[in-house]
């Protein structure tokens, strides 16, 4: 086990090996790496911040002597919270994103879910600032984090986008993203990189939107008769609960207005959700504009996917991290730490044992340095 350690240590130091220290070279006693893989330890073994960070790796020193250099022992608090101010974040995610990626293959996404979370109590409310809000992409299928970036309210996410998707290759993947972004200049970003797009449409486009329900409307009473179409339907039931799931894709008709304005536009999508629980039925309409051929089994995929990175991803975080209850203030800190968590929380997701929750997993790398090792090292590794 420990020559695996040494070995996922040096693979963690090889990505790191071009990052540019942050730090003045005057009394600069620590090395970058000892303090990065510190950080990305003790955020898998239970620490929320830079001073709990530095109290594990105080009790495992004799376990982290073994992999790093140390040349001054191990790094206080203050030295992770300077390494962690200073670090740009965007760099700090390329390296881990590449490191991973080394662990795990190449990942093969093909369906990624754009999507925000507030830091809810990261306010700094002497500073004026509000809670943080992250756009992150994920993988649906490798429930993987591959991206991010902060933005200072929730309203600055349609401007985040693209950056966000600048920061992962699209080429050929699916991108969900929420109603907030369904935008024409989103759209053409997306097919301009190769990608495809499934985009919901609700109230902030209403004249599209209601084009879209008539032409779903008027079809449905002949059950598609004068139009090809595709479906799909899932059913499922589980703790009291059934659900049916039905997706109904078209090709565009060249009378919808406006058809023209969303670049790679080639097919409209329904999906309707049913569910019954405790003898009561609820029901949900929503309709999709997308670059993609007419299949609506795929189409359904990259719904489904996106339907699921709250339950995968956003209450995992909450659950698992506690990242609601975060109160670090500092910028950068907030966001690197932000990064930290959606890394340590893919690799968990990664391991093996499907038994285990991901709130045991995270114990165990606290309680088990050799459990600790075989998450780091990776599912395949």
């Amino acid at each position: 086990m420990r020559k695996r350690t040494r070995s996922s240590v040096e693979n963690l130091k090889d990505h790191f090996a071009e990052l540019p220290d942050p730090r003045s070279s005057v009394n600069r006693r620590h090395l970058l790496v000892d303090v990065i893989v510190i950080c990305v330890c003790g955020v898998l073994a239970g620490a929320d911040g830079p001073a709990a960070i530095a109290e594990w790796a105080q009790l495992h020193r004799e376990w982290l002597e073994e992999f790093l250099e140390l040349p001054e022992g191990i790094p206080s608090r203050d030295t992770c919270r300077r390494v962690l101010q200073r670090l740009q974040p965007q760099a700090f995610q390329t390296c881990f994103a590449a490191w991973l990626k080394s662990l795990t293959g190449p990942s093969g996404a093909k369906f990624l879910a754009l999507d925000g979370k507030t830091l809810r109590r990261s306010h700094n409310r002497q500073q004026n600032l509000g809670p943080l809000h992250m756009v992150s992409v994920w993988a649906t299928e490798q429930r993987l984090t591959l991206g991010q970036v902060a933005t200072a309210e929730k309203s600055n996410e349609i401007t985040a986008i693209p950056l966000v998707l600048d920061l992962v290759d699209i080429k050929g993947a699916v991108v969900t993203i929420d109603a907030m972004g369904c935008q024409k200049e989103i759209a053409r970003h997306i097919v301009t990189r190769g990608g495809d797009y499934v985009l919901p449409v609700k109230g902030n486009h209403t004249k599209l939107e209601e084009s879209i329900h008539q032409v779903f409307s008027d079809h449905l009473e002949d059950d598609f008769e004068r139009i090809k179409v595709s479906r799909h339907t899932t059913q499922e039931r589980s703790h009291g609960r059934e659900e049916s799931r039905s997706y109904l894709q078209i090709d565009v008709p060249e009378s919808l207005s406006g058809r023209k304005e969303w670049a790679g536009l080639r097919t409209l999508g329904m999906a309707i959700r049913t569910r019954e629980t405790g003898g009561k039925e609820t029901g949900e309409v929503q309709y999709y504009v997308s670059s993609l051929k007419r299949n609506a089994k795929y189409f359904a995929r990259a719904v489904r996917g996106h339907w699921g990175i709250e339950n995968t991803c956003h209450w995992s975080l909450d659950m698992t991290f506690r990242e609601d209850e975060s109160r670090t203030r500092d910028r950068n800190v907030a966001e690197n730490l932000s990064w930290l968590r959606r890394f340590a929380l893919g690799l968990i997701k990664q391991h093996p044992n499907q038994k285990m929750s991901q709130v045991m997993k995270r114990r165990a790398c606290g309680w088990s340095t050799d459990f600790l090792t075989e998450v780091l090292i990776g599912a395949k590794g």
